[in-house]
């Protein structure tokens, strides 16, 4: 056995739990844009509330479940806005896993649907709750819209939680977002930034879902921000992104080691230090980035979150996770109705 510390997924979209086993596209997708709108733009647009609640429940359990005890969320629903950040913290909270929120602030659906998203941010960091303030893509919003979330964020004290540059179609992020972005940004991917982009903030890199979209590899070495390692949705195993992260790096550069993307995997408790005081029981005996690089399937026995012990014997011990299980997948059943 061995004790470390809360993992970290500092970019996720719980929403996206419920989309395994979803409807195919109307037709293949060409290219990363195609992607969004084909795929996830149609799935987002279907969600309800019940829906985002099931979700949130079932990605915070399989966190959990894998030892990750903070979830930097980026949320988006167009046609259930109004209080969606709170049923994701409220289904978080169930579990017994620590949540950032925001809702990503767009104009894909018109100037009133990117005002609905700035006030839902602005109604859940003034309600207190733990948030920063979301906006999709630079690509995706006007100068003004930009301008007003960065506004927003400086009024609460929170930084901008932001895809940048993920793909082509965003390559101009870095000259519209330069005098925006601060320290407590989060840059989310950051394939097609220039080495030197000079944007403050955290980059967060991505490797399964860069390579999933077939839009590069971000190289997050070559950045002088600080980089942490986030699922892009696809699921919160931290580990398992942590290898993917380091044979990534590997297969650019024979001469990188573990130490490298473990390092970006640290950079998730610079994001929420006290992640790193919660306490997590692995199976195995060894925390060493060389052993954990080459161990797949490592699974936790323990966790506890806040002093609050939320997993005993690989079971969460708030909710019972095959009612979450049923209860989600009946949810998904619901959405892939509304995709058919």
């Amino acid at each position: 056995m061995t004790t470390t510390g809360g993992l970290v997924c500092a970019h996720h979209h719980l929403y996206s739990s419920l989309a395994r086993g979803m409807p195919a596209p109307p037709r293949t997708p060409s290219g990363f844009v195609e992607i969004l709108e084909l795929v996830w733009w149609r799935l987002d647009c279907a969600l309800d509330e019940e829906m985002i609640r099931w979700s949130a429940m079932l990605g915070a359990l399989e966190a959990l479940e894998r030892g990750c005890t903070t979830i930097i969320d980026h949320h988006e629903s167009p046609n259930a806005i109004e209080g969606s950040l709170s049923v994701i913290a409220d289904a978080c909270a169930e579990v017994g896993v620590r949540v950032v929120c925001s809702y990503g602030v767009t104009d894909r659906h018109g100037r009133d649907g990117a005002r609905r998203g700035l006030e839902e941010n602005r109604r859940f960091l003034a309600a207190g709750g733990r948030g920063m303030v979301g906006v999709h893509a630079a690509f995706t919003c006007s100068d003004e819209t930009l301008a007003e979330a960065a506004a927003l964020a400086e009024e609460f004290g929170v930084g901008v939680h932001i895809h940048v540059a993920e793909g082509a179609a965003d390559i101009d992020a870095a000259s519209r977002l330069a005098s925006l972005a601060r320290e407590d940004w989060l840059l989310v991917h950051g394939v097609h930034l220039d080495d030197d982009h000079g944007l403050a903030g955290t980059v967060v890199h991505n490797p399964r879902s860069n390579m999933n979209n077939s839009v590069g590899y971000a190289a997050p070495a070559r950045f002088a921000n600080p980089v942490a390692l986030g699922t892009d949705g696809i699921g919160a195993d931290m580990l398992e992104e942590f290898r993917l992260a380091y044979v990534r790096s590997r297969e650019h550069d024979v001469s990188v080691g573990p130490d490298l993307a473990w390092s970006w995997l640290e950079g998730g408790a610079a994001l929420v230090p006290e992640a790193a005081d919660d306490r997590v029981v692995w199976h195995h005996g060894d925390a060493d980035p060389w052993y954990l690089a080459f161990t797949p399937g490592l699974t936790p026995v323990e966790v506890e979150v806040a002093g609050e012990r939320v997993l005993v014997d690989g079971s969460a011990t708030r909710v019972d996770a095959d009612e979450v299980r049923a209860r989600a997948g009946e949810q998904a059943l619901r959405l892939f109705e509304r995709l058919g």
